[in-house]
């Protein structure tokens, strides 16, 4: 059995505002864009979360649910920096550390004798120097496997942790709803709805090969973590999966016509940016994304092993037979990463890519 630690910062961007700028302490606040220029909230703090303000909602919405709503522009340098100071933690304690975002990660402690080799108290020792170094709380899940770290850090938050001992799994895990497993979005939560699926239990005494024939291999996926097994080691070196740019558009547009004049800029951005981090990387598919101004998104996907505009521009005139007469208020394009790494001179299609349309 490992011992796996999942530290997550609290409310961490609106944290350090409220850090730095005391006076926005005690009031509903959030990190994220203008409201008059299709702003978006990136994080709020618990006080917004009372009225239903949540990260990835529109900051027009936002502020209808609380008028009081202090806005603040992000600063991610100043993120970035506390990030690292958070790593260097991290770091007194263990080598495994696979970050997941600027704010959380898993870290193995199976094999450190910090703190007579307790998961327990290396969790604990490590949110009280986050504290101490930086003024912000964490909160920590403590699990023999991931999935279950993950879920255990958001049992007692703010500043607080939750264990799940080797022994307690199989209880933990049979009324858990299955929307708490990671990669259980909205979609997929009503898709196991239909079907009679809500929790954990469901899930155990449901047919495998047809929850497998359903939902082909996360069925497989969802079986384990419904019985409470997560065989993933940490991952120090994350591989990329993807590589896209988004964009939201300043007003909404209607026709192919206009989305087409958008996307040049954002195959060219997605180029230059495939350069930085993924020039050594085989392609094996290309995705349009659009946002509709009902929030709701369509992706369209095919698979190729080379940069196409042509191939974009066929996603994004079968994406766009989805709007039903919605306006489109953001646009993206991305790619899908193979998973071994090609020889450089395979790549050539991503640098000399015809940019125009």
């Amino acid at each position: 059995m490992r011992k796996i630690i999942h530290i997550d910062m609290d409310c961490y961007f609106a944290a350090v505002e409220m850090r730095d700028f005391p006076h926005l302490r005690g009031k509903p606040m959030a990190v994220g864009g203008r409201s008059d220029s299709r702003g978006v909230i990136s994080t709020c703090n618990y006080e917004a979360r009372k009225f239903g303000v949540h990260s990835a909602m529109s900051s027009h919405q936002a502020l209808i649910l609380c008028p009081d709503l202090v806005l603040v522009p992000g600063r991610m340098s100043v993120y970035k920096q506390i990030s690292q100071q958070i790593r260097a933690i991290f770091e007194q304690y263990t080598a495994l550390i696979e970050p997941l975002s600027l704010d959380e990660a898993y870290l193995d402690v199976t094999d450190s004798e910090h703190c007579q080799g307790s998961a327990t108290l290396m969790a604990q020792a490590i949110r009280q120097q986050i504290f101490e170094q930086t003024g912000l709380t964490a909160s920590a899940g403590v699990a023999p496997i991931k999935f279950l770290a993950k879920i255990a850090s958001d049992l007692n938050k703010p500043n607080g942790q939750y264990i799940i001992r080797p022994d307690e799994i199989a209880d933990f895990v049979k009324p858990l709803a299955l929307k708490k497993i990671p990669g259980v979005g909205k979609v997929t939560a009503k898709k196991l709805l239909d079907i009679g699926l809500t929790h954990c239990k469901d899930v155990q005494q449901y047919p495998a090969e047809q929850l497998i024939r359903q939902f082909g291999k996360f069925g497989q996926v969802l079986i384990e973590r419904a019985h409470g097994r997560d065989d993933r080691e940490i991952s120090p070196h994350r591989v990329r999966k993807s590589v896209g740019v988004e964009t939201t558009l300043a007003k909404d547009i209607y026709t192919l016509a206009q989305c087409q004049q958008v996307m040049p800029q954002l195959i060219q951005e997605l180029s230059a940016r495939m350069q930085r981090s993924a020039k050594d990387r085989q392609l094996y598919k290309q995705v349009v994304k659009i946002k509709f101004n009902d929030f709701k998104q369509t992706t369209m996907e095919h698979r190729s092993d080379e940069l196409s505009v042509n191939l974009f521009s066929k996603l994004l005139t079968d994406a766009i037979q989805r709007a039903n007469g919605r306006g489109i208020r953001l646009l993206g394009v991305s790619v899908g990463l193979a998973d071994e790494k090609e020889p450089a001179d395979e790549q050539a299609h991503v640098t000399q890519l015809n940019l125009p349309l």
